[in-house]
């Protein structure tokens, strides 16, 4: 064998070509047109909007983009931080339609649809889903193929900093994309496209256990002194953070150049340490997510579900400072006392209704849809008359109806000893009437103010009064763990 050996080609020179070839391969690889996952085939962009495409390239790269809606060409700059973004506007409700980004190289996204996009966050309730065991969720898989629900669901992460990155992708609605998706998301979507008609997206970022002020961007907490010593109580434990923005810098702040409908949220057990901080820190949270997205998008809560903390009041005071939340305005809370089965569990399973609930609220608030009785009762005002109570509520026009038994349960009376006994309750079509012989001269009512209090009143239309007090008493959380 004859072997013939490059004699112009020296190791070093061998060398020097390797390196040139691998810095050349490398900055055509790492330096062309990249994405977040969150810009991908198979996205809703909200529709009738101005939204953002962005991403990384080299410096000072132009990028043309071209939507196939109105076959618009535009173009951008990266910056010196290898950075672009360009802001587009979206048509009415439609696709699918492609999305071109050329470059130095070139990425066609795909089956991309416009419609309606919500965020859906919180803790394990609204991330219940099939690995769960969720019956309902189960059951609703086999039947789930929809090209018009589009799912994105957000891994669990944290950073001390703000983050432009988070994993996951889109997916068309199905058994196979379903698996391990947030229920109450998914229900919320199904209910929202089966009405609107149009293609509607759902965001999932939510993470079991975990507090509020890990959703909050961390300044808010950290400079306010009343919530930094409630967020000081939060315990370190294996399973989720409680870091103050924690959460929020890596599951929240990579959508904000994303533009959304609103927001749905299932939160409030992961803050029973500090209860009645909680309606300011919620409102906070809410306001500084508004401010980062520039827009005052609608957001609809779940009040937390009757559960047994045991004799310490949390639960009462968690759901007493979700209500006063509603004082923000272009906020919706459901109240789902009714849909509970066991008090023993902390997640109950009916997930189905709870969506529901959220989506008749999006319908008729958002959406301007004819929808009758869509909010719970909330207490109004008190009228003392002699030995009797009368209860005015809102959002009760037809009156009340008793959802079992033949008397209204969870309503206590007291007198100025401050020690309350049951009350006797009478339905007016206008109000309630609350009474005990051995009260005399009444001056609080309260209704439902038990952690796993789970009454029988609701309103014609079929929606469970929201829990209340008349009196502003010390509550005793001394058994807080």
């Amino acid at each position: 064998m004859i072997v013939i050996k490059p004699r112009f080609f020296t190791k070093q020179l061998l060398s020097a070509l390797f390196i040139c070839f691998i810095l050349t391969v490398s900055y055509t690889t790492f330096g062309a047109i990249r994405l977040p996952n969150i810009i991908g085939n198979n996205m809703v962009l909200q529709q009738k909007s101005e939204t953002a495409l962005w991403g990384w390239s080299n410096p000072a790269e132009k990028i043309y983009i071209t939507t196939s809606w109105d076959n618009h060409k535009d173009s951008v700059t990266a910056d010196g931080t290898a950075r672009w973004k360009l802001n587009i506007k979206t048509p009415e409700a439609g696709g699918p339609y492609t999305i071109t980004l050329k470059g130095e190289n070139t990425i066609v996204l795909e089956n991309i649809m416009i419609g309606e996009v919500w965020v859906c966050s919180g803790q394990s309730n609204m991330e219940w889903s099939s690995i769960q065991k969720l019956q309902q969720i189960i059951d609703e898989m086999p039947h789930s193929q929809n090209n018009n629900i589009r799912l994105f669901h957000v891994a669990k992460t944290t950073s001390p900093y703000p983050q432009d990155y988070i994993e996951g992708s889109w997916k068309v609605s199905g058994p196979d994309a379903l698996k391990g998706f947030s229920a109450v998301a998914y229900f919320f979507a199904k209910e929202l496209q089966q009405k609107l008609n149009v293609p509607v997206a759902v965001i999932n970022t939510s993470w079991g256990g975990t507090p509020a002020e890990t959703w909050t961007p961390a300044e808010k907490v950290n400079n306010n002194e009343v919530l930094a010593r409630s967020a000081a109580m939060q315990k370190t434990v294996p399973w989720w953070p409680v870091t103050p923005g924690y959460a929020y810098n890596a599951m929240i702040y990579p959508l904000l150049n994303l533009s959304i409908a609103g927001a749905i949220w299932y939160q409030g057990e992961g803050n029973t340490a500090m209860p009645f901080t909680y309606g300011q820190l919620f409102s906070e949270m809410i306001q500084s997510w508004r401010a980062a997205w520039k827009k005052d998008f609608p957001f609809y809560y779940v009040q937390i579900a009757p559960f047994n903390y045991g004799n310490n009041n949390v639960g009462n005071l968690i759901r007493e400072q979700q209500a006063k939340v509603l004082n923000l305005p272009n906020t919706g809370m459901v109240v789902i006392s009714d849909l509970v089965n066991d008090v023993k569990n902390i997640h109950p399973t009916n997930k189905k209704d709870v969506a529901l609930r959220l989506a008749n609220y999006a319908l008729a608030e958002t959406y301007g849809h004819n929808i009758a009785g869509y909010k719970s009762p909330l207490f109004n005002r008190m009228q003392i008359t002699g030995n009797k109570v009368n209860l005015y509520f809102d959002n009760a026009p037809n009156g009340f109806k008793l959802n079992a038994g033949k008397a209204a349960t969870e309503f206590y009376l007291a007198g100025a000893d401050q020690v309350f006994v049951p009350a006797s309750i009478k339905t007016e079509k206008d109000r309630l009437i609350a009474s005990n012989p051995e009260v005399k001269n009444p001056v609080a009512v309260r209704f439902s103010f038990s952690n796993g209090g789970m009454s029988n009143i609701l309103s014609k239309e079929g929606l469970p009064v929201a829990p209340f007090r008349t009196d502003d008493w010390a509550v005793d959380t001394s058994k807080v763990k």
